[in-house]
């Protein structure tokens, strides 16, 4: 299940990246934001489901905090429906690449610290 959770996670990040990157090129269609906001919907299934069960609580809470920068993609998919301007959502998508990018590596250092 882990091994499949994974891969929905990384299909996911692959499909919002690739269509957040296309607007650069002046290629937009409307599918585009439908693509996107299932991209961010499977990642936010994928780490809802995704489970630490060591005993490490700052392991523990840096899973959440992954789980809270898919909730942000999620507010940055919303965003490109229903917000005012057209740049809105990439500060949602910004704060959840931060803060992603801090669990992830934390969690690399925490779990070799503990082994």
């Amino acid at each position: 299940m882990k091994k499949l959770l994974d891969w929905i996670q990384i299909a996911g990040l692959m499909v919002m990246l690739v269509m957040a990157v296309l607007p650069l090129f002046n290629i937009m269609h409307e599918w585009m934001r439908w693509a996107y906001a299932a991209g961010a919907v499977a990642v936010l299934v994928a780490r809802l489901f995704t489970r630490y069960d060591g005993n490490n609580l700052r392991v523990k809470r840096l899973y959440r905090i992954n789980t809270v920068s898919a909730v942000l993609y999620c507010a940055s998919a919303a965003m490109i429906f229903w917000g005012t301007g057209r740049t809105d959502w990439i500060a949602f998508l910004l704060a959840g690449c931060i803060l992603q990018s801090y669990a992830t590596t934390m969690i690399e250092r925490e779990t070799k610290k503990t082994s």
